[in-house]
């Protein structure tokens, strides 16, 4: 990125990218901009920017480098020289390339980075674009792109440290044998082969252990006695899903169907027959039933962000310590199979972002058990029966 801000002969903008927007202002203060600072490149700086959101380089020649957000929109309206997409094993899409390349059309020479170590069955950006070098070499293409792989072939010895040193380029320049092979000892055999190896993992590793989330499994588990019920909804309104669970630890999923046109009477029947709350997350994507729902006479308890914080923390803590039961549910089984980590500071919660994943029944399921069990008691005698 140095190289092509001072030595292409006329002013260049170049972006970097990364995972996020955090991810790329970070390596940007930590990383890049100390090198050029201890540098003799130091000299041709004419300002450094470091106000969040604006962090920049300008040099003296009028180039500049900045890191750039990872959405689509973050490279519109920008003339672009070069354009770095590192990390591009966590892209699902070709949003940061699809921002890119109409920034630099105009640009003569213009040139697109993509970066990464190998990644899963979910990086398929970044796979395609794998492939298509492959073919490139293959084919013998000299022109439009350029494929450059280090990765130990699929029948090489991980342990051997020679084969170390034909899959790593920084080894014995910016890391050792000593470094990688403490990686080895830390690491899973999958983890290892995936970040020091540059081999594609088979399958994305589990936030839920299966095997876990199967000791919980109970067939008997119904709750009864002093329930709570929780409602969540899909982030596209796709789906809606209704949990309820007991002071024992018991959670099972009562109702799951398409849209939301039913959720309403279903909700009036459980809160007049049981006389308990429904409770809702008040800040996600079923928030936006809550007057409807009182206007129907539904009895109902509002969850605030820190109490679903909670929540997702305790009952994850609670899975993985066999200290709650579930009963079988398909919807719950799947979305407990495939669920990613959606950071909140320095929290986190189930995450939202996968269309394809159904993870109402997880969450209505982990705000039930979670009213049931760490909340404090209400009266009621009413056992459950569905």
């Amino acid at each position: 990125m140095v190289h092509r801000a001072l030595r292409w002969g006329v002013p260049q903008n170049v972006v970097y990218t990364a995972q996020s927007g955090h991810h790329a202002r970070k390596k940007f203060r930590n990383d890049q901009l100390p090198i050029v600072e201890s540098s003799r490149v130091q000299s041709a700086v004419e300002r450094i920017y470091l106000a969040s959101g604006m962090e920049a380089i300008v040099f003296k020649n009028g180039s500049r480098i900045e890191p750039l957000p990872s959405t689509a929109s973050a490279m519109h309206g920008k003339t672009l020289d070069l354009v770095v997409i590192d990390e591009a094993r966590f892209d699902k899409t070709s949003d940061r390339e699809a921002g890119a390349l109409p920034a630099m059309a105009t640009r003569p020479d213009a040139q697109l980075f993509i970066i990464s170590t190998a990644g899963d069955v979910e990086s398929t950006f970044f796979r395609q674009k794998v492939e298509q070098g492959r073919a490139a070499v293959e084919e013998g293409k000299t022109t439009d792109i350029a494929f450059f792989e280090w990765s130990a072939p699929d029948d090489a010895d991980l342990d051997d440290p020679a084969t170390w040193w034909e899959m790593h380029p920084a080894l014995g320049y910016l890391i050792t044998e000593e470094t990688i092979r403490h990686a080895q000892t830390t690491l899973s055999r999958d983890q290892f082969a995936q970040e020091y190896g540059n081999r594609w993992s088979a399958a994305s590793e589990t936030l839920i252990d299966p095997k876990a989330w199967q000791k919980i499994q109970d067939r008997k588990a119904a709750p009864d006695g002093e329930l709570s019920f929780c409602l969540d909804v899909a982030l596209d309104r796709s789906r809606a899903s209704i949990a309820v669970a007991d002071k024992a630890g018991r959670v099972e999923v009562i109702d799951s169907r398409e849209g939301v046109a039913w959720v309403g009477q279903r909700c009036q029947q459980l809160s007049r027959r049981y006389r308990r709350p429904i409770v809702v997350d008040g800040y996600g994507p079923a928030a936006t039933l809550l007057e409807p729902l009182e206007a129907l006479g539904v009895q109902l308890h509002k969850y605030v962000l820190k109490d679903v914080v909670a929540s997702v923390s305790l009952f994850y803590d609670a899975v993985h310590a066999g200290t709650l039961k579930v009963r079988p549910n398909e919807g719950l089984d799947s979305a407990a199979a495939g669920v990613r980590k959606k950071i909140i500071g320095g929290a986190w919660l189930w995450a939202r972002t996968d269309v394809e994943l159904d993870i109402t029944p997880l969450f209505a399921a982990t705000i039930a058990w979670h009213h049931a069990t760490q909340k404090k008691p209400e009266p009621t005698k009413r056992s459950f029966a569905y």
